[in-house]
């Protein structure tokens, strides 16, 4: 299908390397800049569906670049610009090896281990009494070790981090002020939409100069968990389940299917109807999270209409 994109090839001017992640493809060129590009592609249970989802792309990487323009004036961040609705380029970093999760309510990996009798989560406190999607007295910092090669994400405590020496203690101290921060204007900005920003995750990279700055993607559908605000209380008295807004669907579908990407398990068909119906989902999610009309790009040769502007872009830099 020539209207979603699953996979590049570019080889722009004075290009050095290549990165493929499950979502996200990378490229480094001289002169410290980073060229990411959104792909379509749609991940689950760390395993990428066999369709591209269109649009999905565009909408990661538009969120992504909206709440960083949003939060600038807190915390650095690596964007330079976004010369295409798919791409965003940056300066390069080296990337700190954790990923900073934070959570402000007892949902999904915090609220599985608080079930399995668990009242300690990278070795931070949750207190007893509670339920699951009840809201934590502080937002709590749960750190997670950079998974290498499609392996899954694991818990690490601030003290493991420190000792082991995945990043300084100075550094550290820094990445959790600037977690909180996020976090904090994240919330924020959610509450004005008649949100709540559940739980998320940021990644931090520094410069060739010393310089920490967020990277990655921040605040979108794939890296972070939102329930609607109205209803919740209700909801929590009576036992019954939050309204999402995340990828979470996804996962309940395949769950449904039979498929938690497991040895042997295989993923099940995915329809053209099905794979319309995630992108109009995905559609929906952006003009909740940003209050904004999402508007289509011109798909009709998507890796054409990206080379085009990417090549532009790097003539006027």
């Amino acid at each position: 299908m020539n209207n979603t994109i699953t996979d590049t090839q570019f080889n722009f001017p004075g290009q050095k390397s290549v990165y493929k992640g499950k979502v996200r493809e990378v490229y480094t060129l001289e002169n410290d800049i980073l060229v990411m590009i959104a792909t379509d592609r749609l991940s689950a249970f760390d395993v990428v569906m066999p369709k591209g989802i269109p649009y999905k792309g565009q909408i990661l990487n538009q969120i992504a670049t909206t709440m960083m323009k949003a939060t600038e004036d807190l915390v650095p961040n690596w964007l330079m610009a976004t010369p295409d609705p798919n791409v965003a380029v940056g300066v390069a970093c080296e990337p700190f090896k954790v990923e900073m999760v934070i959570r402000g309510y007892l949902t999904g990996h915090a609220a599985r281990e608080y079930k399995a009798g668990k009242r300690f989560l990278c070795g931070v406190p949750m207190p007893h009494g509670m339920k699951e999607h009840d809201k934590f007295p502080h937002p709590i910092i749960t750190p997670a070790t950079k998974a290498e090669h499609g392996d899954h994400d694991e818990d690490i405590s601030k003290e493991d981090i420190i000792a082991r020496g995945i990043v300084s203690e100075d550094d550290y101290l820094v990445l959790e002020d600037y977690t909180q921060k996020l976090f904090q204007r994240g919330t924020e900005i959610a509450s004005e939409r008649g949100l709540i920003l559940v739980d998320t995750k940021y990644e931090f990279g520094k410069t060739k100069e010393g310089k920490i700055v967020l990277i990655d993607e921040i605040h979108t559908p794939d890296s972070s968990r939102y329930f609607y605000s109205e209803g919740y209380e209700e909801r929590q008295q009576n036992g019954e389940p939050q309204r999402q807004l995340s990828k979470e669907f996804v996962r309940q579908w395949l769950i449904q299917n039979n498929f938690q990407g497991l040895e042997g398990q295989t993923v099940p068909f995915m329809s053209d109807e099905y794979v319309e119906s995630v992108s109009e989902r995905y559609i929906e999610l952006y003009e909740h999270i940003t209050d904004s009309k999402f508007v289509k790009a011109d798909v009709s040769n998507i890796i054409e209409r990206i080379e085009k502007n990417v090549l532009n872009y790097l003539k006027s830099v």
